[in-house]
């Protein structure tokens, strides 16, 4: 995107490549459908460590918004269907956005280098030098758009840190998120493998409503993998099973009382859900029998259920990888280095990670087009200044004979 937006403004781009293909991560995101943006997006959807914590994002996220990148996507005539949670999806092949990119890239002039592993980049007097296997690349500016160690299969790295780093550059260091949660060994839970249901997820003051799976390890699912972004180590962790009923009411209610709440909640529940969560000592007694401590228990059991992660999935199953480059150290309006000009640092390099749900897609299409209009304008002013110097110098040149 950045690549694109840059050539389209006229400026000469080679866009290097490390893998054999351009856009392989993009290409199976989504389940192959590409969730290319949401239909809400803002700083707060957003983690970042820096100082301005998720409000770095605010300038570049206002100035490319999701209906930007609709606009975008119906131009380049893409089917799309909105899901829950406003997740903006194609109803094609993902691959299909990969060619679109490359397509406006190459039309623009941009030139495309696969297999183009940048193993050094350095400063020159006048600009950037970059070493690869094709040889030195050289220009006056440099953007570092090369992801995060994150699903390693599809072309993750952290070689970005690298470079990054050469020029100066703090690295918070990088974390999996957007994966599953761990259990410890001996939690109830871990019995209950394949079982799905919507859940309401607390987590400090953040809150998600969404579907958990369970499984041998512990748990995944949007509601988990979202939590995963916040999480910290001892953090406990709090799921509402029922998180559209009122509950009290109905172990109150008349008709309730010859009723056991194992077999009332098995209707709304999974029953082996309910006999892992359910106090035994009440969970075949008459809802009747019960005194209102015991209620409380089970409204206790079933809406604030409260357990501690042991960590989160690895890389290898991580959709993204919080830390990176440290956002003190970049301005947050053209995502341009406050260490070594014209060095443009953009997406998911960057200590910025998103919520599940087109997020993180979201924040490289803005971070990339932030740096490619910041470069633009400063082709245009360098551009006046030299005709203004030129101008400037023909007046004191002698008028010709």
């Amino acid at each position: 995107m950045c690549a694109r937006e840059a050539a389209n403004a006229g400026l000469r781009v080679a866009l290097l490549e490390r893998g054999p293909l351009p856009g392989r991560k993009l290409a199976v995101s989504g389940g192959g459908k590409a969730n290319f943006t949401n239909r809400e997006v803002s700083a707060g959807h957003y983690r970042c460590d820096g100082a301005a914590g998720s409000d770095f994002c605010a300038p570049a996220l206002k100035a490319f918004t999701p209906e930007h990148m609709l606009r975008l996507v119906r131009a380049w005539r893409l089917p799309v269907e909105e899901r829950d949670h406003g997740q903006m999806f194609l109803t094609t092949s993902a691959q299909r956005l990969v060619g679109a990119l490359k397509d406006d890239c190459l039309k623009a002039g941009c030139r495309l280098v696969c297999n183009a592993n940048v193993t050094e980049a350095r400063l020159l007097p006048d600009g950037f030098a970059a070493q690869t296997p094709q040889g030195l690349w050289q220009g006056t500016a440099m953007v570092l758009a090369m992801g995060s160690p994150a699903w390693p299969q599809a072309g993750g790295s952290g070689s970005g840190y690298k470079l990054a780093a050469a020029f100066g550059h703090g690295i918070v260091p990088p974390s999996p998120v957007l994966a599953p949660l761990r259990l410890a060994s001996g939690c109830s839970l871990l019995d209950l493998a394949g079982i799905s249901l919507p859940v309401r997820v607390s987590l400090g003051a953040r809150q998600w409503e969404d579907d958990l799976l369970f499984t041998h390890e512990g748990l995944s699912g949007p509601a988990a993998l979202k939590a995963s972004l916040f999480w910290k180590h001892g953090m406990p962790l709090t799921l509402d099973f029922l998180p559209q009923e009122d509950l009290a009411a109905m172990l109150d209610a008349p008709q309730a009382g010859k009723q056991t709440p194992r077999a009332m909640l098995a209707r709304h529940l999974p029953q082996r859900l309910v006999d892992a969560i359910l106090p035994p000592e009440t969970a075949r007694r008459k809802a009747a029998e019960l005194s209102r401590a015991a209620r409380q228990s089970i409204v206790d059991a079933v809406r604030h259920y409260t357990l501690t992660p042991t960590g989160v999935a690895g890389l290898q199953k991580a959709e993204a990888c919080a830390g990176g480059v440290n956002t003190d150290e970049i301005d947050p309006h053209d995502m341009r280095s406050r260490l070594c000009a014209n060095l443009f640092i953009v997406g998911e390099l960057l200590d910025v990670t998103g919520l599940l749900g087109g997020y993180n897609l979201h924040w490289a299409w803005a971070s990339g087009i932030a740096a490619a209009r910041s470069m633009a304008r400063s082709m245009v002013k360098s551009m006046a200044k030299s005709t203004a110097e030129s101008t400037d110098q023909s007046l004191d040149r002698p008028l010709p004979q």
